[in-house]
């Protein structure tokens, strides 16, 4: 009896101890989770609330008490809404064309929708601007007509609605086209059987059954519209047309005695209105996967018959006027000699990319820090988000649960609010002790890792849920410890979702605009921010040469991706 509680003590105590150090490093994940994802956010919501004299709702009544406080809001209103619409009609109406009728090229198709969303915006308003302009391409066709026609003005309502919705409509047709084509068939059938007409099919079956991937895709375009900071403010500001996130931005570089309380009682308000169309778009989200079936039918439902020329003619006509000529504009104007001179060869130069890639020491030193910022953003995403995204599965408690929610409220968040939460929480972590992070490159990549850090996680988990726990359980009988079965087990298995995941991240942050907006200082400017800051000092060529060059650069990654992805494909096939 003594031999075999003795020969047990170790054991028990090997348990012990290794209850006890999961549990350290439990809990020293959610001190990081709340120091690096919630704190920032309670510090901004505190500072909204803080006042020397008066009740702790002051900032709010002052602010909501101002004639332009609530003209920001409606321009908010107009803007956001007209553009979500936009998104909408268009999303819906590609996804229901390209999952449904027989046109061909859907998978070139599929590459030209999503051009919009690849680029970042800001520089889809520079291709806009420049197609727009009065020596653009435009403008050269308006010349042959009778009259006096010109392009219809950029800087407008109406041109930040434009720009705004053709960037996001993307959004929206990925997800219903998703929902579409898991619409199973059998559905539709029945109806036909039963004598009801095409429209009766729509209306009893396609668009109810539809109905939540459709609003999931328009919430999803309302946020990035509420959130994008790039079009308002290249469109928006020079019109005078003010929004919440450029009203933030704005507030906070004049550097008045209530900038940053003002700043910060906009951001909660801009805050709340993204939290609840968050919400609503998980609420629609799951509703959708609720009611969809798990079978993607690739098969048309329908055929154009001899219209389907007519209509593939118009289809790619269209995608091409709003996703590749204003680039092509845009490279116009980068090699013309000087802003304004016709497109001319006596009027062609490459001073703009030689100046931008030999000439100017801050852009080589903006593209050094992006690319420093976005590589070393990835590598923290790829190991701590593939942490947190394998306890989230394995271990689904209410902990993994907050964690989750915890990591995803940053990016929820509109950047510009988050930046400013950044600054709130990095400029002194502890009263009276400035550590030196704000002011330098390193509060952008700590906002970069919290911003971006929820894109891997969900990119991780979705490649884990395709690998069956059992594979996992076969290793450990085999007695493989847990570095042996990951290098040999779940490496082998993860690895391109995981670098999926990665390279999305890296991107991202290769040319983000919004946070960096709030956090440069002088010696870490990123690409973005000098793309911004030439075309706001009027440098036109410079900006559009430099964002021709990020252009090229993004396709080219992408390429490379997909080839490695195939490359990888064919190996594991051989094996």
């Amino acid at each position: 009896m003594n031999q075999t509680v003795q020969g047990r003590l170790p054991l028990e105590s090997s348990f012990s101890f290794t209850r006890n150090g999961r549990t350290f490093w439990l809990l020293l994940s959610l001190v990081f989770v709340f120091i690096l994802f919630v704190w920032p956010i309670m510090k901004l919501i505190g500072l909204s609330f803080s006042v020397e004299e008066g009740h702790v709702l002051t900032n709010y009544t002052t602010v909501l008490q101002e004639a332009r406080t609530w003209r920001i809001l409606q321009n908010t209103a107009i803007v956001v809404a007209g553009s979500t619409l936009l998104s909408v009609g268009l999303g819906v109406s590609l996804a229901w064309l390209v999952a449904y009728s027989d046109i061909r090229a859907k998978k070139l198709l599929h590459v030209f929708v999503l051009l919009p969303f690849i680029i970042p915006s800001y520089i889809i308003t520079l291709s806009w601007t420049q197609f727009l302009s009065r020596n653009g391409l435009v403008a050269s066709v308006l010349d042959w007509l009778p009259g006096q026609l010109e392009p219809f003005n950029l800087y407008s309502y109406f041109g930040i609605i434009l720009v705004l919705g053709l960037s996001h409509y993307p959004l929206v047709f990925l997800l219903t086209m998703s929902v579409l084509r898991r619409i199973p068939r059998d559905l539709e059938w029945a109806v036909r059987s039963s004598g009801g007409s095409g429209w009766t099919v729509f209306r009893k079956v396609t668009f109810p059954l539809a109905l939540p991937g459709i609003a999931s895709g328009g919430l999803l375009a309302f946020l990035a519209n509420l959130d994008n900071f790039g079009i308002p403010a290249f469109l928006g500001i020079p019109a005078n047309i003010s929004v919440l996130s450029t009203v933030i931005y704005q507030e906070v570089v004049g550097f008045g005695p209530s900038a940053f309380a003002r700043a910060a009682t906009f951001s909660v308000i801009l805050g709340v209105i993204a939290l609840l169309g968050t919400l609503l778009q998980w609420l629609f989200l799951r509703r959708s996967k609720e009611g969809e079936s798990s079978e993607i039918d690739h098969k048309p439902r329908f055929t154009l018959g001899k219209f389907r020329l007519v209509v593939e003619g118009i289809l790619w006509g269209f995608l091409i006027v709003i996703s590749i000529v204003p680039l092509f504009s845009m490279v116009g104007t980068s090699l013309i000699r000087a802003y304004g001179l016709s497109f001319a060869f006596e009027n062609l130069t490459l001073d703009h990319y030689r100046f931008i890639l030999f000439e100017n020491d801050k852009v080589r030193g903006a593209m050094a820090n992006s690319l420093k910022l976005a590589i070393g953003t990835g590598v923290i995403c790829l190991v701590v988000g593939t942490a947190i995204a394998y306890y989230r599965l394995r271990k689904k408690t209410l902990v993994s649960k907050v964690m989750e929610l915890a990591v995803g409220l940053p990016y929820a968040l509109p950047g510009m609010v988050l930046a400013l939460a950044m600054i709130l929480a990095w400029m002194q972590p502890i009263p009276s002790w400035n550590p030196g992070i704000y002011g330098s490159i390193w509060i952008l990549f700590i906002a970069y890792v919290t911003r971006f850090m929820i894109l891997q996680v969900r990119g991780s988990m979705t490649a884990m849920s395709q690998v069956a726990p059992a594979m996992e359980e076969a290793a450990h009988v085999s007695g493989a410890s847990f570095f042996a079965k990951w290098r040999f087990v779940m490496l082998p298995l993860l690895l391109p979702g995981l670098l999926s995941g990665a390279f999305l991240v890296m991107l991202t942050t290769l040319t983000e605009l919004t946070v960096s907006a709030l956090l440069w200082s002088s010696g870490s400017e990123t690409i973005g921010l000098m793309i911004f800051n030439f075309e706001q000092s009027g440098y036109t060529t410079y900006s559009t040469a430099f964002s021709t060059v990020v252009v090229l650069t993004m396709l080219s990654l992408t390429g490379v991706l997909l080839i490695l992805q195939k490359v990888y494909e064919r190996k594991v096939a051989q094996r």
